[in-house]
């Protein structure tokens, strides 16, 4: 089976640095056989705040990435959710059960039933049109949960003219091939989990514009020297997630990572200024 990650190509890099700790590792810089996306716009490892900080905030809610983005970070992931209406939500799961301990699904809800659902007992649940008019200068990592998703996600991005600011991946092979016919040249997008496996397997697709992974899946490693090496040299980048623990996103910078997706902002914020990798 397929390991089921979103991968995103960013700049890559060949330069032997040290970091703060007195150790080489590799760093990101652009490769020069790829145009990088403006998405992948930034001069050292991206930090995302995962879900807006899960670990921190109530998930994918505007209080959480506004905490994110008044730490410093300009890039935020989140997911999307469509309701039977056709309104896109900026949310993780269908079932909002576990977030919002209440019956339904978004999926089978109008939106005027959603909205009443609180996140933790407390947050609503914003839209993504929500969430991409409230921070102009925030880069958003999307990742399309359904099939139903696609064309009001690909909507609501051309009305907010967001393109340039955005990167989208998906689960599904077949969901992301068509995310990127409706969305056109101009749009970052992500590996799909079958060109994962051709990257993991020594060919990197020509397509994708970025890597993004756990850093390992089972028994299967992801993360290592020789994949990101394999990456860089095809001017492809790696963004891991979700990465928590300080000694791990050390690890993982060591190897040359280009980003990494936390729950734990501020802890991922202290190892980036302690290396004089953290730009503001």
């Amino acid at each position: 089976m397929i390991v089921e990650v979103d991968v995103y190509r960013s700049p890559a890099s060949g330069r032997a640095l040290r970091s703060a700790m007195g150790r080489t590792i590799l760093a990101p810089m652009r490769a020069a056989r790829r145009v990088s996306h403006p998405f992948l716009d930034h001069p050292g490892p991206i930090p995302f705040a995962h879900r807006g900080g899960a670990g921190d905030w109530p998930e994918n809610t505007m209080p959480a990435f506004a905490a994110a983005v008044a730490l410093g970070y300009r890039y935020l992931e989140t997911d999307v959710q469509v309701s039977a209406d056709g309104v896109v939500a900026a949310f993780h799961d269908d079932d909002l059960a576990r977030t919002c301990g209440r019956e339904g699904f978004i999926s089978a809800l109008r939106w005027t039933e959603v909205a009443q659902a609180r996140v933790g007992g407390a947050e609503p649940i914003p839209l993504l049109v929500e969430l991409l008019e409230a921070f102009p200068d925030a880069m958003v990592n999307i990742d399309c949960k359904t099939d139903a998703a696609v064309e009001p996600l690909v909507e609501v991005l051309r009305r907010t003219d967001s393109l340039r600011r955005v990167c989208v991946g998906a689960f599904s092979h077949t969901r992301l091939v068509r995310l990127r016919r409706l969305l056109g040249p101009d749009a970052c997008t992500s590996m799909s989990p079958r060109e994962v496996g051709q990257w993991l397997a020594g060919r990197v697709p020509a397509v994708p514009d970025v890597a993004q992974v756990p850093p390992r899946r089972g028994r299967l490693t992801v993360i290592t020297r020789r994949t990101v090496e394999r990456a860089r040299r095809s001017g492809v980048g790696v963004h891991v997630w979700t990465i928590d623990d300080a000694a791990e996103m050390q690890r993982l910078l060591d190897l040359g990572v280009g980003g990494i997706m936390t729950d734990r902002p501020t802890v991922l914020k202290e190892l980036l200024v302690s290396r004089g990798e953290w730009v503001s």
